[in-house]
């Protein structure tokens, strides 16, 4: 690191990633010193996309949703380490200059390639990529019916009528011919208090 180039190009992206920070910071600081204040119950109410809010926030999501998006990201960050190692085994100069680069990167990348593979390889073995595939099998339950009752019943030919193809007037009328119906209606009994 005696070269004081590369200490220039390091400050550089030390410059900018101050700069960054200042401005995010700066911009955050003056939205808290300049917007009003004004909190109300519909302001402090939590925002769901524009839609009041239902239900629970508890919602239940299969796990391997994770691990295929780790193994996803996983992938993703070996792109990032293949480019420089591309740029490298690609520079012609820097080959001809001492010819082990050519091969100390080549070996270096399969190893990196070839530790991913493994990892790729235990996590499909184990089926954690793998999503549950149903099993297709007749349930068997102990019964006193004979097989044959239920042979029979399958066999059976039963007529079945399609209510989209019917009329809606003839349905409506059908309601109203129908007995009007009393509906549920429970009795309480009184606790006994003696």
């Amino acid at each position: 690191m005696d070269d004081l180039g590369q200490i220039s190009e390091y400050g550089k992206i030390l410059l900018m990633a101050i700069i960054g920070v200042v401005m995010v910071s700066a911009t955050i600081f003056l939205a808290r010193v300049l917007s009003p204040k004004n909190p109300n119950s519909i302001k402090l109410s939590t925002y769901e996309c524009g839609e009041d809010v239902v239900g629970n926030a508890w919602v239940q999501i299969n796990p391997r949703f994770y691990v295929i998006a780790l193994v996803f990201l996983l992938f993703e960050v070996e792109l990032i380490f293949i480019f420089p190692w591309a740029t490298v085994f690609g520079n012609q100069a820097l080959i001809t200059a001492d010819p082990r680069w050519g091969w100390l990167t080549m070996a270096e990348m399969a190893i990196f390639i070839g530790v991913l593979i493994m990892g790729l390889w235990y996590v499909w073995v184990r089926g954690d990529i793998s999503w549950i595939r149903p099993t297709h099998r007749t349930p068997e339950v102990d019964v006193n019916v004979p097989r044959s009752a239920y042979h029979e019943l399958n066999k059976k030919v039963y007529n079945i009528r399609n209510h989209r193809e019917q009329p809606v007037a003839e349905v409506l009328a059908q309601k109203a011919a129908a007995p009007a119906k009393l509906g549920f209606r429970p009795k309480f009994k009184k606790p006994n208090h003696e």
